[in-house]
C-alpha cells in the first residue's frame, strides 16, 4: 500500500517510525528537504503542501494520504478524493477544522460546548464587542504552536489584537486544559485513549508538561468523554483527532479546539499504551482492527524546546544525565538548528507514583538544555 503525509515535521517522522512495523511504502511532501522524516520515508519529495497542482501530483500516484498539518491544500485533496484516493481525515474534516471560523461554526452547530464567541474581520471590529471581554482573539487560518492566538482582556488591548479574519472568543476561568484523543475506524467504531492534563508554558503559549491520566473527578472525566465522543463522530470521518478542553471551576467542560490528526498530547502514548497514536493511525488507513487504548501505566511528558538566548546548530546538554534514568525515553526530531521555544524534542517518563513522575519531570527540566551555536 501506498501512503503519503503532507508535512514532515516531527510528527510525520513518529508516524513513519510507526510505519516501520507494517507492509507500507511511504510518501512525504515537505518544501525543507533536510525536514525530521525526510529520511525515514521510502520516498520524498520537495514541494509545497499548500500549492494545488504540488498536492495534486503528489497525491494522484498514492492508494491514500494523510496530513500532519492542517495547513494543507484541501482542493486538492478533494479532487484526489474524487478520483478515489483515500484521505484521512476527509476532506470535509480538514476544511472544517482548519479554519476557526468554520469550526466554532461546527461546535455551535452540533450544541458542543464551547466559548461564546463573534466573527472579527478588523481589529477595529473588536470595539463593537467590549461586553465579551476579557476574550481571546484567534486567527481564522495559519495560526500554530501558540502562533495567531491574542488574549484581549480590556479595551486597551485591542490594538494587540488581528486585522484579519478571526474569532473573538470569551475567556473561561480555566480550572484545567485537558485533551482526549479518539480514534475513528472506516466503519465507524471508535477507540478512545484516557484523558491527559496539559500544562503550557506561560510565556510561549506551548504546551510545557503533560500528566496522563489527567487528575479530574470521575464525573468529569464521563463528561469529557461523551464531548471528545460526540466531536469526532460529528466530523463523520474516520482518523485520529484530538480534542482539547477546559474545565472550569464548576466542573464544566468546554471544547476548546480539536486537531483532526496525530498531536503533541499523544506522544506519551508511544511507551505508556499498548497502541500508541501513531500505530493506531496506520490501523485506520489499512483497515485493520482499531488498537489497544488501556494505559500500560501512567506517564508525564516533557517537551524539549529550544533555550531561550540561543539560535543555530544544535548542541544538547544534559542528555546523557537523562538516559541514565530509568523509565525515561528521549525522542529527538533530528532538527539540526535551534532558535528559542523551537520544539525539538520530547521526553516521556513512566512510572505509577505521581510524585515521581513530577520529580523526574523537573529534574529533566532542569538538567537537559538545547541550545544553539550562536547567542541571541
Amino acid at each position: 500500500m501506498k501512503v503519503g503525509i503532507l508535512g514532515g515535521g516531527q510528527l510525520g517522522r513518529m508516524l513513519l517510525q510507526a510505519a516501520a512495523n507494517y507492509d507500507l511504502t511511504t510518501y512525504v511532501l515537505e518544501k525543507d528537504p533536510n525536514c525530521p522524516a525526510a529520511h525515514l520515508c521510502h520516498h520524498f519529495s520537495e514541494g509545497d503542501i499548500l500549492d494545488y497542482d504540488t498536492v495534486y501530483q503528489f497525491g494522484k500516484q498514492l492508494d491514500a494520504l494523510t496530513i500532519e498539518i492542517e495547513a494543507v491544500n484541501v482542493d486538492a485533496l478533494t479532487q484526489l478524493e474524487k478520483e478515489g484516493v483515500k484521505i484521512y481525515p476527509t476532506p470535509a474534516a480538514i476544511r472544517t477544522i482548519k479554519n476557526k471560523i468554520a469550526q466554532k461554526q461546527f461546535y455551535a452547530d452540533n450544541e458542543i460546548p464551547s466559548a461564546n464567541f463573534v466573527v472579527t474581520h478588523t481589529v477595529d471590529a473588536i470595539q463593537e464587542h467590549l461586553g465579551l471581554l476579557p476574550a481571546v482573539h484567534k486567527l481564522a487560518e495559519g495560526g500554530y504552536d501558540g502562533k495567531g492566538v491574542q488574549i484581549i482582556k480590556k479595551q486597551e488591548d485591542i490594538p494587540l489584537g488581528f486585522d484579519a479574519p478571526a474569532v473573538l472568543e470569551k475567556m473561561i476561568p480555566i480550572e484545567k486544559e485537558i485533551a482526549i484523543i479518539v480514534a475513528v475506524a472506516e466503519n465507524g467504531k471508535t477507540a478512545i485513549y484516557p484523558p491527559v492534563e496539559m500544562f503550557f508554558d506561560p510565556i510561549l503559549n506551548l504546551l510545557d508538561l503533560q500528566l496522563c491520566p489527567a487528575s479530574i473527578p470521575e464525573k468529569t472525566l464521563w463528561k469529557a468523554e461523551a464531548i471528545a465522543l460526540t466531536v469526532a463522530r460529528k466530523l463523520d470521518s474516520p482518523g485520529i483527532f484530538a480534542i482539547e478542553m477546559f474545565v472550569d471551576k464548576e466542573g464544566t467542560v468546554w471544547v476548546n479546539e480539536t486537531a483532526p490528526r496525530v498531536h503533541n498530547s499523544g506522544h506519551h502514548t508511544i511507551e505508556a499504551h499498548y497502541s500508541s497514536q501513531f500505530d493506531m493511525l496506520w490501523r485506520i488507513i489499512m483497515n485493520y482492527p482499531l488498537g489497544n487504548t488501556t494505559m500500560i501505566m501512567s506517564s508525564m511528558m516533557v517537551n524539549l524546546l529550544g533555550a531561550e538566548g540561543y539560535a543555530g546548530k544544535t548542541h544538547y546538554e544534559g542528555l546523557e544525565d537523562i538516559l541514565s534514568i530509568p523509565d525515561v525515553f528521549v525522542h529527538l526530531y533530528g532538527k539540526t538548528d535551534t532558535k528559542p521555544g523551537r520544539k525539538m524534542g520530547h521526553v516521556t517518563i513512566i512510572s505509577n507514583e505521581k510524585q515521581e513522575l513530577i520529580h523526574q519531570a523537573n529534574r529533566i527540566k532542569s538538567t537537559l538544555k538545547i541550545k544553539g551555536n550562536k547567542t541571541i
